[in-house]
């Protein structure tokens, strides 16, 4: 009892003070400001239900639990709760609000997530990688609505869509006729007379989307860089009366250390070499794309950049709370803060453990209508979601953490099916990208497994192809995982191909021994090596796979798995390491390289 006393005093202080970060001199005593809040999300990705995901969280006893989170309906509640405490305020998107989406969304082409989105009530959603998966013209139909069939999909099927009621930002994607495919920015002007005060808006995705997305939807559009794009647009904000400027970038960090979603201890990623360049004008830059949570102060890792970052992890399990002061003499931002806001849902049983409530943490309801919307779209996805596609000995979990970028069991699991339904296209090797795996592989407890679990790993409908690669041109592909193009990313394999990697050496030099079956790989022979179309066009920057030849087509991924998992008894997710780091001891030293160190 005097535990949970003492966990209940001190909720407060986690939630409010202690756990928000800010920086900026105070305004000067008898100064008059006006206060802006923003709410902020990224990374949705269509997550109608509740995820059964946490949030991992100080206990309050200096230790760490997790908080069950996540769902529309709740996220509603807790951004509620945000807005009702400011009288001005913004809701915004950094991004993947759609694509890589679980089925009850995706088997609807994402229009209940823009439903459920303009129910919310966003302001500005910047547009990120995944906003492009099903095609420019479909993506246009998201932002204006209609019925028009840009895929094999049917639109509408259960609704007319009028669109999203928010823009869509995208300063730096533009067309072959040089104008931006969306809006770059926008204006939010609160108050009136002399306590009127202007918030500009800038909106953006990764220079590198092309590389993520299909070959064919990339030639219809270009990328420039971030921090250029950014800079060349502040000053005509500052023009137009803005006096503070919002960065909304589909781009992020990882952070070291405990994870404690406020913090930001030893930020490492592509987010810093755009935070060196970006013109300090911008006040607050709201991230995304790598599934982090955080909330910097860059100030701290370059004074001269005293920016205010943040980032909500994914999946709606977090929303952050920003407070700016607005000086509105002054045209400036005077002071400002942000925390992350769990949004804590119903516990659920995770693995063998039920994973329950914590009172340390607000407990949210569901809204009602989110919850009516949603539960629409469930109810008539449930014959597909529902269905038994298969067993499995126990359930698998997604690597997370610093392993986010690597397959683990789930990735050999998923390398061994697609092996298994090519075998007679004469494949030795299947070969899988994990930033494709979206989830863990859940079973229920008579160890079933359904249709909608399966998709929720792999929903983007990719079919497999077998091609001809060489030996050298294997091993160039796997090179193309540790270089700078794109986010490190360590291939999955199926049994029988192991190979070593040492970051310590150059780029494009890492990989190390390769070997099939116990046998050495002979760079100048031939093998048959299955891949998801997206990666033999390309895909997620390893373009060493266009070199292959002779494709064959086979079943589409999730096919392939469905297949794997039809074995009596049940199989279990092989444990065994396949892609082998030879300098494990690395990994800090590599997260914590000052810019130009040969790491990476």
């Amino acid at each position: 009892m005097l535990r949970k006393t003492f966990a209940l005093l001190l909720a407060p202080l986690l939630l409010a003070g202690c756990a928000e970060r800010g920086t900026l001199a105070s305004a000067p005593q008898g100064t008059h400001t006006v206060t802006v809040g923003i709410a902020a999300i990224n990374d949705f990705h269509g997550s109608l239900e509740p995820p059964k995901q946490s949030v991992v969280a100080p206990d309050g006893h200096g230790d760490f639990f997790s908080v069950p989170s996540g769902g529309a309906a709740w996220l509603a509640s807790a951004i509620d709760s945000v807005r009702a405490k400011y009288p001005y305020h913004l809701t915004v998107s950094a991004g993947d609000m759609i694509g890589g989406t679980p089925f009850v969304s995706a088997t609807y082409l994402d229009e209940p997530a823009i439903g459920v989105m303009n129910r919310i009530g966003i302001d500005f959603n910047a547009v990120g990688n995944h906003e492009f998966d099903s095609g420019i013209d479909e993506l246009m139909r998201m932002q204006r609505g209609g019925c028009a069939q840009h895929t094999a999909i049917k639109p509408c099927q259960l609704e007319p869509y009028r669109g999203a009621n928010f823009p869509f930002l995208a300063a730096n994607t533009f067309k072959p006729d040089g104008t931006t495919l969306f809006p770059g920015t926008a204006i939010r002007t609160f108050g009136k007379g002399r306590n009127q005060v202007k918030v500009g808006i800038i909106g953006l995705t990764l220079k590198g989307t092309g590389g993520l997305m299909k070959p064919d939807f990339a030639r219809e559009v270009s990328f420039t860089d971030e921090a250029d794009t950014a800079n060349g647009l502040v000053a005509g904000l500052k023009a137009q009366g803005a006096d503070a400027i919002v960065l909304l970038i589909h781009q992020g960090g990882r952070t070291n250390g405990d994870p404690d979603p406020n913090t930001c201890p030893a930020l490492y990623g592509d987010i810093k070499a755009v935070l060196d360049r970006l013109d300090s004008r911008i006040d607050v830059v709201v991230s995304g794309h790598t599934h982090w949570s955080y909330v910097c102060e860059y100030g701290e890792f370059n004074p001269a950049k005293p920016f205010l970052m943040t980032s909500a992890g994914l999946w709606g399990k977090l929303v952050t709370d920003i407070t700016l002061e607005i000086d509105p003499a002054l045209h400036k931002v005077v002071s400002r803060k942000a925390h992350n806001v769990i949004v804590q849902s119903p516990g659920y049983m995770a693995s063998t453990v039920f994973l329950a409530n914590r009172e340390l943490y607000p407990i949210f309801q569901p809204r009602p209508d989110i919850a009516a919307y949603v539960a629409k779209y469930v109810n008539a996805a449930e014959v597909w979601t529902h269905r038994i596609a298969g067993h499995l000995a126990e359930s698998v979990e997604k690597p997370e953490g610093p392993l986010a970028n690597s397959g683990g069991p789930l990735g050999n699991l998923i390398a061994d099916a697609q092996l298994a339904a090519t075998t007679g296209a004469g494949a030795q090797i299947a070969i899988t990208n994990p930033f494709g795996i979206r989830r863990s592989l859940e079973i229920a407890p008579d160890n079933s497994v359904t249709f909608g679990a399966i998709y929720a790993v792999q929903p983007f409908g990719n079919r497999l192809v077998t091609v001809t690669m060489t030996g050298a041109d294997i091993k160039a592909v796997l090179e193309e995982g540790f270089d700078r193009e794109a986010p490190e990313q360590i291939l999955a394999a199926s049994a029988g191909f192991v190979f070593h990697y040492d970051r310590s050496k150059p780029i494009g030099s890492r990989i190390g021994s390769m070997t099939l079956n116990g046998v050495p790989i002979d760079l100048a022979a031939d093998y048959r090596v299955t891949v998801s179309q997206f990666l033999a066009d390309g895909g997620d920057s390893f373009a060493s796979f266009r070199k292959s030849r002779d494709p064959v087509p086979g079943v589409v991924e999730i096919a392939a798995l469905e297949a794997w998992l039809q074995a009596v008894p049940p199989r279990a997710a092989p444990p065994e390491v396949r892609a082998i780091d030879d300098r494990p001891e690395l990994n800090t030293l590599i997260r914590n390289a000052p810019p130009g160190q040969k790491y990476r």
